[in-house]
């Protein structure tokens, strides 16, 4: 019998552990002798949920911000779109079964609709547009709170 295919939600919740590698070579934006983060579907996941509606972030501040809280100098750009990608699709899925929105994980805070990303995902440019410009506008109409 064929293998099954495994779901977005079983990779998403089936992944390696983060780890850290010192680069023996130069990689991407990163110099030979890099501390490299190389995080996981769960670790971005997680960051992403923390982010607050109408909080928008980029791939390149998530793998800084991962690699200063994980003392690293770099997270893998590579692993981490494909990471960022994971996670969104398992959130699409999670939608799809009857998961209200607000309770899946927010990756169009941090994929940005006109991204090379973007273009590969189930759920479409226009459900990521939708839901940006719908955090937008209430993040818009919330009374500033003074510190």
């Amino acid at each position: 019998m064929p293998k099954t295919k495994p779901t977005w939600t079983q990779k998403l919740q089936c992944s390696k552990p983060a780890a850290i590698k010192t680069l023996d070579k130069a990689f991407a934006d990163m110099p030979e002798g890099s501390r490299m983060m190389i995080a996981s579907p769960e670790i971005i996941d997680r960051y992403v949920r923390h982010l607050a509606s109408g909080q928008f972030s980029t791939p390149k501040e998530l793998r800084a911000d991962l690699a200063d809280s994980h003392k690293a100098e770099h997270t893998c750009p590579v692993t981490t779109g494909i990471f960022l990608r994971v996670v969104a699709e398992a959130a699409w899925e999670q939608h799809l079964a009857g998961v209200p929105k607000e309770d899946i994980t927010p990756f169009w805070r941090v994929i940005d609709p006109e991204s090379p990303l973007a273009g590969k995902l189930a759920c479409g440019l226009e459900f990521i547009r939708t839901q940006r410009s719908s955090e937008k506008s209430v993040s818009a109409n919330k009374p500033h709170q003074s510190k």
